[in-house]
């Protein structure tokens, strides 16, 4: 069961957090992330820290003290408890303040970073003592771990999580946190944006358990992005595939990484709603369920690179020599669209872009719109689906489309468009696809 910032971002929400636990008598490993704005405020507290700004970095170390010291106050009753928070929350803040002191590095963010999930769990582990449920604080950083290429060892994280299960197999809740994990160095780091997520798939399979549930604050995933159209409703049942694409192409409910470990171990997952337990939520499995359009998720921040090269593109090999540029820089294509005379693709991070388009330069032109947005239809068998596309684009007729990719999967259509038609592009697709 992983519960995400928001399902424990107040004191009331952890409250149901641990209903939702101990609500029967099944063994769980509960996995946490930190309080809903902590990750944010960490952040902040290490970019003024980079910057030299230790004056605005102490009053932002304060703030968020302050915050934590007043959510233990409201969340735990009696004397014992609130001495044994206070002192987890002096130990951290501590730390924090120290580093006040310390010459900023990349491994001292990483530290920084990893201190919302360890307040988390630790509280939570406080407040499950003060109801009396029996359970176990995992720390992830005895057995969460990736290699040096930022890849999860599975194989090393079944081995290490068998061993503490063992030694507590009298036990029936672990408490443990998302996100963080060691690198290959042994050092704090973490599985990236959302990576607790990607924390409960790798523990799911890991142990190979009957179910993976991620709690947000939403009751499963919809047909389409409900802070962008009126009218969404939860899809009760995808195939991992389909999830996949989802996340991948934008959904935010899901971290992209989450679903290949779930995916090879064939752990079901369900999407549920903190706020409404009782909600159906979505049930992702190998089985579809259904056929046809089922959703609509756009992703931005994607750069789109032409290669125009008449004298170069038919010949032999010139597709392998522009794909290891981008494997050079360890830069993935979302989407790629060719003709007689160029190759288009997309990219959906730019760090290494201005390296990226001097070594395409001798291949030929290079154009780059950035800016741009993708925006994918998802369903199972959606090619074999009569009218979908015929749908799709008398719906989108108003939309100047740059690229198209069809037929790479049977699972999706994506278009990329300009980022200002977004919304406009993802209100027509409800009407059109879903006739809301």
């Amino acid at each position: 069961m992983k519960f995400g910032g928001t399902s424990v971002g107040k004191p009331q929400r952890m409250k149901e957090v641990a209903i939702l636990v101990t609500k029967d008598e099944e063994s769980k490993i509960v996995v946490l992330s930190a309080l809903s704005g902590t990750t944010n405020a960490l952040v902040e507290i290490s970019e003024s820290l980079a910057h030299g700004d230790r004056n605005t970095a102490k009053q932002q170390i304060d703030a968020l003290h302050e915050h934590y010291k007043k959510f233990i106050s409201e969340l735990l009753n009696n004397d014992a408890s609130l001495q044994k928070a206070n002192g987890v929350l002096n130990e951290h803040f501590e730390f924090l303040t120290i580093i006040l002191k310390i010459s900023f590095s990349e491994a001292l963010n990483k530290d920084i970073l990893a201190q919302g999930e360890l307040l988390s769990t630790k509280i939570f582990s406080i407040y499950l003592e003060e109801m009396n449920v029996d359970h176990v604080l995992l720390p992830a950083l005895d057995f969460m771990t990736i290699d040096i290429y930022d890849e999860p060892q599975v194989g090393t994280i079944k081995v290490k999580l068998a061993q503490l299960l063992q030694k507590n197999k009298d036990k029936k809740i672990f408490i443990t946190q998302g996100y963080i994990c060691r690198n290959a160095r042994g050092e704090v780091d973490n599985l990236k944006r959302g990576g607790s997520d990607y924390s409960a798939s790798l523990i799911a399979a890991a142990v190979t358990v009957t179910v993976c549930e991620i709690w947000t604050d939403i009751d499963g995933m919809h047909n389409n992005d409900p802070r962008i159209v009126d009218k969404t409703y939860p899809i009760e049942q995808l195939s991992f595939e389909e999830a996949a694409e989802l996340a991948y192409f934008g959904a935010k409910i899901l971290h992209p990484a989450s679903i290949w470990p779930a995916h090879f171990y064939n752990v079901p997952v369900r999407l549920l709603n903190t706020m409404d337990p009782s909600a159906k939520g979505t049930l992702i499995t190998e089985k579809a369920g259904s056929n046809g359009a089922k959703a609509v998720a756009a992703k931005d921040g994607i750069t789109a690179i032409r290669v125009k090269s008449s004298r170069m593109l038919l010949a032999y090999g010139f597709l392998r020599k522009v794909f290891e540029v981008f494997e050079k820089y360890r830069t993935s294509i979302d989407m790629i669209t060719t003709s007689e005379v160029a190759v288009s693709v997309t990219i959906d991070n730019d760090v290494s872009l201005p390296d990226i388009i001097k070594e395409l330069e001798p291949f030929g032109t290079i154009e780059t719109d950035s800016n741009q947005t993708l925006v994918s239809v998802v369903g199972n068998e959606i090619e074999e689906t009569n009218d979908v596309m015929k749908k799709l684009f008398d719906a989108i007729e108003p939309i100047p489309v740059r690229m198209v990719s069809y037929g790479g999967s049977k699972h999706n259509v994506t278009l990329l468009i300009d980022r200002q038609y977004k919304e406009q592009t993802l209100q027509l697709l409800n009407k059109g696809l879903f006739g809301l």
